[in-house]
């Protein structure tokens, strides 16, 4: 396995990975229960089964924290076959809760240029 590729998006986080494993055991990794539960806990999950797949290529999954605010986020994992026989594995984590939608994502600082006030 490789250190993986991060970015960063507004919303979430994209990884890649070129993995020595051919697709067929990595895709079981990511959808038979048994073997995602070692690192993709059930109790992460909003829902056990997947919100949506493409056989072979691509599944995604509904996440909820477990501390308050308790948000919902989507995790998305797309896998294709690399050129040495091995896979390249996408993951991307986005924030999808319904109670951010719509707000303005500023940052924490002001970095607006400062003002004079009027004497």
């Amino acid at each position: 396995m490789n250190e993986g590729k991060t970015k960063e998006q507004d919303s979430g986080v994209e990884l890649e990975f070129d993995l020595g494993d051919p697709p067929q055991k990595v895709w079981r990794a990511v959808t038979i229960p048994e073997l995602r539960e070692r690192w993709l806990p059930k109790e992460a999950l909003a829902d056990s089964d997947a919100m949506a797949v493409i056989p072979g290529q691509e599944v995604r999954y509904k996440l909820r924290d477990d501390n308050p605010p308790f948000l919902e986020s989507t995790v998305t994992f797309t896998i294709t076959p690399n050129a040495t026989g091995g896979t390249c594995l996408r993951i991307v984590h986005e924030l999808t809760d319904a109670r951010f939608d719509g707000m303005a994502r500023a940052p924490a600082n002001s970095n607006s240029p400062p003002l004079m006030l009027a004497a």
